[in-house]
This record gives C-alpha cells, sequence and structure tokens, in this order.
C-alpha cells in the first residue's frame, strides 16, 4: 500500500487561525452588548430613586399636634413661646407623666396641661395628688370635668361652645386679663367657688377662671385659641398669653408625640408614627413606578404565539421511506420481525389477551387464534413465530398472509 506524504510547508503559508477563547473574561464587545441591553433599565432605577428621594423629602404636614411650642402652623404657639423667651422665661416640654409631676413640685414655675384630657385616670390621680412647689401656677387648657375635680374642686364646665367672631372684654380684675383687655376666646366656659376670679363671661359663665390658694395659682381657659400663632397677633391675646405664661422664671408645656400611648404606662406602643409622611408617599410612588415598569414589560411580551410546523409528513410516507430504508439494506429478516411483532400485538387486543409490556404469552396466542380461526397451531406458529423470508417475494405473501389473519381474528 503507498502513503502519499502531505506536501511539505513553505515559508508564505499563513498560520492558523487561533480558536475564539470559550471562557474567561468577557471581552470589550459583549460588554458594549451587555451595556446596551441593560442601560434603560439602570436608568430607570436611577429616576426612581431620585424621585422617590425627592418625594420622601418633600416636607409634610406638621409632625406635632396643635398648641406644641414647636410648631410653626397656625393652630401651634411656637410664637407665643420664643416672645416669651425674649422676655428672659426659660420654656421646656414634657411628654410624659413623670417629667409634669417633676414640673409640678418646681418653685417658681408655670406648667401649661395643654391637652389635659389626654391623661389617663391612673396619671391624672397621680399628679393631682403631689405636692406643688411654691409661686405655681398650673394653667388648664380646655379641661373637662374629672381634671376639674382633680385639680380645682368646686368648679364645673358647661358644654362647648365654638368660639365667637367678636371680641370679650375680662370684666374682671384679674390683672392679666385687665392689662389684656378684649381677647377673642371660645370653648367651655366655668362657673366657680366664691373666691374664684372668672373672666370674659359668656352667657352667664366665665371662658376665664383663676383660683388663688396662698402661692398657688389655678387657670383655666375655655380654649388655646389666644395662644395660637394664628390668633396671637389678633386683639389682647397677646398681652393675654404672655400675662397667663410669664409670671414666673420657668414654662413646661405639655406636650404630645406623634405616638399612641398605652393606658398602663408611659412607654410607645407604635414605633411608627417616628417616621415622617413623606416616607410614606415616597414608597408609595416607588410601587406605582414598579408596577407601571410590570404592565409595560408583560404588554411587550404579549400573548402566547402557536409556530406551525414547517412541513407535514403522513403516515405513508414514513413508512414508504422506513420500507426503502430496509430494502436498500436487504434486512428481510429485520422488515419481517417488525411485521409479525405488530401483527401479534394487535393480534392479542382482538382476542382480549394481556400484554401490556413485551411480546403476549406465544402458547396463550396461539391457542387463542387456533380457537378463533379453526385452523392448525402449527400453522399459526410458522406465520407469526417463523424463519425470515429468503426474498421479496416470500416477505410480500407474508405481509399478505398476516393481513388475512388479523381481518380473521377481527371477525364475529
Amino acid at each position: 500500500m503507498t502513503v502519499t506524504a502531505p506536501p511539505p510547508a513553505t515559508a508564505g503559508a499563513a498560520p492558523a487561525p487561533a480558536a475564539p477563547p470559550t471562557g474567561g473574561a468577557p471581552g470589550p464587545g459583549r460588554l458594549r452588548a451587555h451595556w446596551r441591553r441593560s442601560r434603560w433599565w439602570l436608568l430607570s432605577v436611577l429616576v426612581l430613586l431620585l424621585v422617590g428621594g425627592l418625594i420622601a423629602g418633600i416636607p409634610g404636614g406638621s409632625v406635632h399636634y396643635p398648641l406644641d411650642p414647636r410648631s410653626g402652623d397656625p393652630r401651634g404657639t411656637r410664637a407665643a413661646d420664643q416672645l416669651l423667651q425674649r422676655h428672659g422665661i426659660s420654656s421646656r416640654t414634657a411628654s410624659r407623666t413623670d417629667d409634669l409631676a417633676a414640673a409640678l413640685r418646681e418653685d417658681d414655675t408655670t406648667v401649661v396641661l395643654t391637652y389635659p384630657d389626654e391623661l389617663t385616670y391612673q396619671h391624672l390621680a397621680k399628679l393631682a395628688s403631689l405636692p406643688r412647689g411654691e409661686r405655681t401656677r398650673l394653667v388648664l387648657v380646655g379641661p373637662e370635668q374629672p381634671l376639674l375635680n382633680a385639680f380645682a374642686p368646686g368648679v364645673t364646665a358647661s358644654s362647648y361652645a365654638e368660639p365667637t367672631e367678636a371680641a370679650l372684654a375680662p370684666q374682671c380684675d384679674l390683672p392679666e386679663a385687665r392689662r389684656a383687655g378684649t381677647a377673642s376666646l371660645g370653648g367651655h366656659s366655668y362657673e366657680g367657688r366664691p373666691g374664684d376670679t372668672g373672666c370674659y363671661p359668656a352667657e352667664g359663665r366665665d371662658l376665664l377662671l383663676s383660683r388663688t390658694r396662698g402661692t398657688q395659682q389655678v387657670v383655666v381657659l375655655g380654649n388655646g385659641d389666644p395662644l395660637t400663632n394664628r390668633y396671637l397677633d389678633e386683639e389682647g391675646n397677646s398681652a393675654l398669653a404672655l400675662g397667663l405664661l410669664g409670671a414666673h422664671p420657668h414654662l413646661v408645656w405639655q406636650t404630645l408625640d406623634q405616638v399612641e400611648y398605652d393606658t398602663s404606662s408611659d412607654a410607645p406602643k407604635d414605633i411608627w408614627g417616628y417616621i415622617p409622611d413623606g416616607w410614606y408617599w415616597g414608597t408609595l410612588q416607588l410601587l406605582l413606578a414598579g408596577l407601571l415598569a410590570v404592565a409595560w414589560r408583560a404588554h411587550r411580551l404579549g400573548p402566547v404565539l402557536t409556530e406551525r410546523l414547517p412541513a407535514v409528513v403522513r403516515a405513508s410516507e414514513t413508512t414508504e421511506g422506513r420500507a426503502r430504508l430496509y430494502r436498500r439494506a436487504n434486512a428481510r429478516g429485520h422488515a419481517a420481525e417488525t411485521l409479525r411483532r405488530a401483527a401479534r400485538h394487535r393480534t392479542a387486543t382482538a382476542l382480549g389477551l394481556p400484554h401490556t409490556s413485551g411480546d403476549p404469552d406465544p402458547a396463550a396466542l396461539l391457542e387463542a387464534a387456533a380457537a378463533r380461526l379453526g385452523r392448525p397451531t402449527a400453522d399459526l406458529q410458522h406465520l407469526l413465530y417463523g424463519p425470515a423470508p429468503t426474498d421479496d417475494a416470500a416477505l410480500l405473501r407474508l405481509a399478505d398472509d398476516l393481513d388475512d389473519m388479523e381481518w380473521q381474528v377481527r371477525q364475529p
């Protein structure tokens, strides 16, 4: 055998190109492709974060309740508190019962209970039983009867009335009210005991009442309108506020935090009040933007599409093609066995014989087929389990005999 040697390599032959790398770090082209595919998503996320941050940073409503000295809202009392500080009054706030109790025990102190009715009966009894300091004043804003029974026994309160637009004259000898003159008051009106001083009468009762016992004084106001930023510059409200709250060097405001209080303790039971309102709106905006993005992408995907097959092949063509392969390979034995196996399965099915896996039992099949057809078992065994045909004509005769046998078996 002669072997032909390959031609020698020439100097000008070009070297074979190197195979492209299949692993390792991605090249610049792949990075650019990733950037083109994902840049709009990254930009959308950055825009959403920026918009959410801006919305969250927008200041919402006031985080303080009305009559809070830290609030600049119309219902706050920051203006009155700052005026008092300019006159040398030290001011602080107290939101817990222990802080209020300490303030009530101090000397030369004015304590303003802006929300006295928010005190529980347990806390009210604790504060009312404390020994008050010397030269003190307790100002109750709009108290109802339980508060009056605790801090000013004998004073009765009427039902709440809306403030009138007309200013009221003091008509009393209280120095603070006489210096202030007319003022805009409303809310509850009160009736005290002999020796109490009532001012700003309305419908037979007083909207301001003062009781003094030694160096301790209790002042009851129908509401806190004269102290608020909105009404401070009307009539004599500012003078009345400075007179009532600036009688002593120290001033303590009762305040309410933006949390709910448990009735059995001073500890807050909810932390959600510490979260600014803007963060809730920002989270809502981000959630809405995410839902819109999901809807946008879902719309782009569209409905499920059915794909048509490239071609439909009939079963007869498949059979003919396989037969041609068998003929080309001269595989008569394999073709005959395929025909006999299929005939055995169909015959067993027609006779009701079990054949869930593999061929049916030969003895049972031959016995049942012989009984149905009235033929000798040896003929059927040669037909169903005989040797392979020797030529194409014998293969065709075998196929015809199998077909005739199946037809006879199916006959009733």
